[in-house]
């Protein structure tokens, strides 16, 4: 496929913006809501598949001003199931595991290996925060080998903030946005360790990375992230027998399990090893999701989380607990987008 009219890969990603200080008042959201007809004409470009839309597309989506809401509603309205005609096109990678395990250097090698196959790639890289401008403290250019000048590549980090689960707090909204336009979408997590769960809710395939002889293998099989990955990949194959025991480890354990989930050995030092492989396995999990029934629960369990995230526990309360709201949830139309359920949640709670 085609990169498109397409900007060169996006600029590091800036801080969140102001908190969001959204409180329920009399059953509406306050704030003002200009610009909301640019906003749409970013989510009709990316609906079109214009690449050149993700920069200020993201720009918005990390705004965290609560003046800002109504605009990225109606960006995420443009490239919601309802305008598209059923779910984005993109297969939405998730990228996890333990810090050093090589998902940086994974990720390069994987870009390249998707452009041969004439894929445009999108990657948001969750990164932590700097605790001066509360931005990202890596940028993309320093982690991510990719060609500058290649149009159908687009790179933005993200800052993780304070929240937990290894994403950004826009990068749920960020990952539908980019779908719309690019084949394929990957979310690299913050690389925090066993609370990295939140990318299995917001990705198709999510690949957890393992770095052999390091613990990571004992790490695995802890609770928590063992439920996490469809594909699991041990890096540095070329290390030799360390690699080769970490990879019969892992299968043994799996096998006790009764789980399938493939364990891929690869090296992304060049030539490379094992790349075409991942892909394809990715690809694999891929054909055999029902995309629509896991993206839909995706949005929901997206939204409650940034009900919580955004109000606590008494937003959890007002609407009767978690499980009153996600009965409220599932009653709702599939083809909403995560803003719109996040919306609909609000105003549940003030009746």
């Amino acid at each position: 496929m085609s990169g498109g009219d397409a900007r060169p890969r996006g600029g590091d990603a800036a801080a969140g913006g102001d908190a969001d200080e959204r409180r329920f008042e009399g059953g509406e959201v306050t704030g003002p809501e200009g610009g909301e007809a640019a906003a749409a004409e970013l989510g009709a470009r990316l609906r079109d598949r214009d690449l050149g839309a993700a920069p200020a597309a993201l720009n918005l989506l990390e705004n965290r001003a609560p003046t800002r809401r109504g605009e990225i509603a109606a960006l995420l309205a443009e490239v919601a199931p309802r305008r598209l005609g059923g779910e984005a096109p993109a297969h939405v990678v998730g990228v996890t595991g333990p810090p050093g395990a090589g998902k940086s250097m994974l990720l390069s090698a994987l870009v390249r290996v998707w452009r041969e196959r004439g894929r445009t790639v999108g990657v948001l890289a969750v990164d932590p925060s700097s605790k001066r401008s509360g931005g990202a403290l890596l940028g993309d250019r320093a982690r991510i080998d990719a060609d500058p000048s290649d149009r159908g590549v687009f790179i933005r980090s993200m800052a993780a903030g304070e929240r937990l689960g290894g994403l950004a707090p826009a990068t749920r909204a960020a990952a539908q946005a980019l779908s719309a336009a690019f084949d394929v979408v990957v979310i690299e997590t913050v690389g925090v360790g066993q609370s990295e769960t939140e990318v299995a809710e917001a990705a198709d395939t999510v690949a957890v990375v393992v770095q052999p002889g390091s613990g990571d293998v004992l790490q695995f099989l802890k609770a928590g992230i063992m439920e996490v990955p469809d594909v699991l990949v041990v890096t540095k194959a070329d290390l030799g027998a360390v690699a080769q025991r970490a990879v019969r480890d892992l299968r043994a354990a799996l096998r006790s399990l009764a789980d399938r989930v493939p364990v891929i050995p690869v090296s992304s030092l060049p030539p490379g090893q094992g790349i075409e492989a991942l892909a394809d396995a990715l690809d694999a999990h891929r054909a055999r999701l029902d995309v629509a029934a896991a993206r839909t629960r995706a949005r929901r369990l997206g939204a409650l989380a940034d009900l919580v995230a955004e109000h606590g526990e008494r937003g959890l309360r007002a609407l009767g607990g978690r499980r009153a709201a996600e009965r409220f949830l599932a009653e709702q139309d599939p083809a909403l987008d995560g803003a719109a359920l996040l919306t609909a949640l609000e105003a549940r709670a003030c009746t």
